[in-house]
C-alpha cells in the first residue's frame, strides 16, 4: 500500500506539475507575441505626461500617443551615422509592416540646434508621414529618462559638440505604454515581421490607458 500510494503521489505530482506548466505557458502567450528581434515588455510601461513641440510648432503631449501604435527612436539631426541609418530602417519597416496607422516619431536630444523647422526638414527628407519632436533641455530630459535612454553632451575641438544616446526603437501601443524594445543592429525584415504580429495585443491596450 504504501508503495502504491507513493506511485499515485507521484503521478499527481506530476499531473500537477504539467498542469501548471500549461497555465503558465498559456499567460506567457498571452502577455505578447513572441519577438525574434526585440523585447516585448511583460507589463507595458506607461508614458508619464510630457510637453513637447512638433515640427509645425503646435504642442505635442501624453494624449498625442493615444489611439495608434507608434515606434519612438531618439536622436539628433546633427547625427553622423546611426540616427540616418535608423531613420532610414524605419522609413521601410513601417512601409512594409502590416500594422495599419503605424507611426513614426523622432525625439530630439539636441535642442539646441534641432528647431521645430529644422527638425521637419530632416525627418521628411527619410517618410514625409514621419513626426518630429523637440522642446526645451529640461523637457526632452524628462521624456529621456522616462523612457530609460541615456543621453551625453560630448565637447568637440573647436567648439562643436555632439550628443551620445541610446539607439533604441520603442513600440507605443495605443494606450501611451511602451509595449516592446527594439537594440541595434536594427533588421528589417525582422522587425517588420514582429510587429505583423503585435496588432492583436496593442489593441487590447485600450481598457488599461492611464490617461
Amino acid at each position: 500500500m504504501t508503495s502504491l500510494r507513493a506511485r499515485w503521489l507521484l503521478v499527481l505530482a506530476a499531473l500537477g506539475a504539467a498542469v501548471a506548466g500549461f497555465f503558465l505557458a498559456h499567460q506567457l502567450d498571452r502577455g505578447g507575441p513572441r519577438l525574434t528581434s526585440g523585447t516585448w515588455l511583460p507589463q507595458p510601461k506607461v508614458v508619464p505626461q510630457f510637453t513637447l513641440t512638433d515640427t509645425s510648432g503646435r504642442v505635442f503631449t501624453r494624449a498625442g500617443l493615444l489611439g495608434t501604435p507608434a515606434l519612438v527612436f531618439f536622436g539628433f539631426t546633427h547625427c553622423p551615422d546611426v540616427c540616418p541609418t535608423t531613420l532610414l530602417k524605419l522609413a521601410q519597416i513601417r512601409k512594409r509592416a502590416a500594422l495599419a496607422h503605424l507611426r513614426v516619431l523622432f525625439v530630439s536630444v539636441d535642442p539646441q540646434r534641432d528647431t521645430p523647422p529644422v527638425l521637419g526638414a530632416y525627418v521628411h527628407a527619410f517618410d514625409p508621414a514621419f513626426e518630429g519632436l523637440t522642446g526645451s533641455a529640461r523637457a526632452i530630459d524628462g521624456v529621456a529618462a522616462a523612457f530609460g535612454v541615456a543621453v551625453n553632451r560630448v565637447e568637440l575641438p573647436g567648439g562643436d559638440y555632439t550628443m551620445d544616446h541610446s539607439a533604441v526603437i520603442f513600440l507605443i501601443n495605443d494606450a501611451a505604454q511602451i509595449a516592446a524594445i527594439f537594440t541595434a543592429p536594427f533588421d528589417v525584415a525582422s522587425v517588420s515581421a514582429d510587429l505583423e504580429r503585435a496588432p492583436p495585443y496593442l489593441a487590447s491596450a485600450r481598457a488599461r490607458a492611464v490617461k
